[in-house]
């Protein structure tokens, strides 16, 4: 019976005002400006910046694969990459999408060279 009379009361309701269905429609276009620039366009800037960086690796440079792997480049060949992980001087090859991150040699002398650790704070 409840439910009868819900269903009631949802048919009487009032129809939508005419341009109500205008309103939908322009919310909906504006809507999916603002999913391009909030989640389609930096995962394309994240998608390049990767890109580059794979194009820019060369031998000796330090990488970290996707799976926590650590090592050195020693070869690169068209898709894959050869690196030797340190403990015991392994080498594995690995696919080029495998790279998560490079720390070129540059890149790790200018890193050691600004952290010299806290300054003190003299009075």
């Amino acid at each position: 019976m409840i439910l009868l009379a819900g269903f009631a009361l949802w048919a009487a309701a009032p129809a939508p005002a005419p341009g109500s269905g205008f309103s939908m429609l322009l919310l909906i276009l504006l809507f999916i400006p603002m999913l391009y620039f909030m989640m389609i366009r930096p995962q394309q800037k994240r998608q390049k910046q990767w890109q580059e960086m794979l194009a820019a690796i060369k031998s000796g440079d330090r990488v970290t694969t996707a799976g926590g792997i650590r090592g050195v480049i020693l070869s690169i060949k068209e898709d894959t990459i050869v690196i030797r992980v340190a403990p015991d001087n392994l080498k594995l090859e690995i696919a080029k999408n495998a790279i998560a991150s490079v720390i070129t040699p540059d890149t790790a002398a200018d890193s050691s060279s600004k952290s010299q650790g806290p300054k003190s704070l003299e009075k």
